[in-house]
């Protein structure tokens, strides 16, 4: 009997959505057919069934595959020593991914496909969860520490937090020559107004 290799067999699953993820960028869902994906991939139809019963199964794997790496992300900022930094690096960081154009793209996607499909809605609306239940941990690490405004309750800033990086995916949406830079920079200001207690002592940064 032939072993799998699982390193193997993830790192071509990972280039199968990969791809695919190019494809639904640029032509949509309903427009994206499997021969698209698999000549994207370099692999054969046959290849591609191996690991995907079907185009939305490829589809669907995109925002789960997005929900795990944002959950390690979540857990290693946690875990970090100054949980006021790495809440400000982390929304940077969502908010510069969600900002890329075929970014963009694939989320006006997944908001077309969770309206006609209840399954793929469930599935976003937990990652939705998931991030905020994150997002809400550093908030109240900071909070803990006094480097966050103790009156501002974890759970309804993290919903903020989420609220901001949607918006600039609003703003990505409408502005194609969008200075991300800038508005990475506005966000953090908004951020640090919002969060940090009036008399906080500023950060090493000036944050």
């Amino acid at each position: 009997m032939r072993t799998v290799d699982p390193a193997k067999h993830a790192a071509k699953r990972g280039a199968i959505v990969d791809a695919a993820a190019g494809c639904f960028a640029e032509k949509g869902f309903e427009r994206t057919t499997t021969a698209d994906i698999c000549r994207a991939a370099g692999i054969s139809s046959g290849s591609l069934f191996h690991y995907f019963p079907n185009k939305r199964a490829v589809f669907t794997a995109i925002f789960t595959d997005d929900a795990r790496e944002t959950g390690e992300r979540l857990a290693a900022a946690a875990e970090a020593d100054d949980p006021w930094r790495a809440l400000l690096d982390v929304v940077a960081e969502l908010a510069g991914q969600v900002a890329h154009p075929a970014v963009v793209r694939l989320v006006l996607e997944a908001a077309a496909q969770a309206a006609r499909d209840d399954e793929f809605a469930a599935l976003i609306q937990r990652n939705d969860g998931a991030l905020r239940d994150g997002l809400a941990v550093l908030v109240e690490r900071a909070a803990g520490a006094g480097l966050i405004d103790p009156g501002v309750p974890p759970r309804a800033a993290a919903g903020w937090l989420v609220g901001l990086i949607d918006a600039m995916i609003s703003r990505a949406s409408l502005d194609p020559d969008l200075d991300l830079p800038a508005e990475q920079a506005i966000l953090r200001t908004i951020l640090v107004r919002f969060l940090r207690p009036v008399h906080a002592v500023p950060a090493p940064d000036g944050s």
